[in-house]
Order: structure tokens, then sequence, then C-alpha cells
């Protein structure tokens, strides 16, 4: 009963990442990391007895302890790597809101010359070099 739950959890993933996949929800980069462990749920599930020699080889007393830890190394890994991923996305926001101020600024000024207002203005912001 167990290899069959198993089974049908690692077969659950599995669909879940593909129709994420079909329907562009769920990027390439982060979908490759999910396929990999439905497949190796899917492989410790059809067969068990790799999971036993697997923590015999490693020396955990108890094979799910092994999964447990596992499990730890790989949710520390991925938080680690959403950090990286939303600390770029946040210096890109940054660049992106400086570079439309910028333009921004600009276009008002180019506004105000056009409408003849230019050189009169008295707005603080203003560079009149």
């Amino acid at each position: 009963m167990i290899v069959l739950a198993g089974i049908g959890l690692a077969v659950l993933v599995l669909t879940i990442i593909t129709v994420l996949l079909l329907r562009r929800r769920l990027r390439e980069k982060y979908a490759t990391l999910w396929l990999i462990i439905g497949l190796v749920i899917l492989v410790l599930a059809v067969f068990p007895g790799l999971l036993l020699w697997l923590s015999n080889a490693l020396g955990v007393a108890v094979p799910s302890n092994l999964i447990f830890a596992l499990a730890l190394v790989l949710l520390i890994g991925v938080t680690l790597h959403l950090s990286w991923e939303l600390s770029q996305a946040e210096d890109e926001v940054r660049r992106v809101a400086e570079d439309v101020a910028i333009l921004r600024a600009d276009l008002e000024q180019l506004q105000r010359q056009a409408s003849g207002h230019g050189a009169e203005s008295t707005h603080p912001d203003d560079d009149r070099n």
C-alpha cells in the first residue's frame, strides 16, 4: 500500500509540473528541479530497497531520517536560490524605476519647451545649464 502511495505521489507531482509547464505557469529552470524530485520519488517508490541500501551506505540508521535530511537540504537550497532570484529582481526593479523617473523628467522638460514655457519656467527641477 505504501508503494502505491509513493507511486501516486510521484505521478501527481510529475503531472502537476507538466501541466504548469504547458500552461506557462512555471519556468523551465524551476521545473527541471521539480521534475528531478518527482522522478526520484518515483524511483524510490518503485524500488524501496534502494532507500534501505542508500541509508546503509551513508550510515543513516533509519531510512526515513535520510528522506527528511535530503528534504531539508533541498528546501534550504530552494530557499537560498529563490532569495537570490528575489534580490536580483529587486535590483532590476530599482534600476527600471530610476530609468523611468529620468525619462519622465526628460519628457516633462521637452513638453515644457515645446509649449514655449521652457525659458520662463521656474520649476525647481529644471536644468538651466
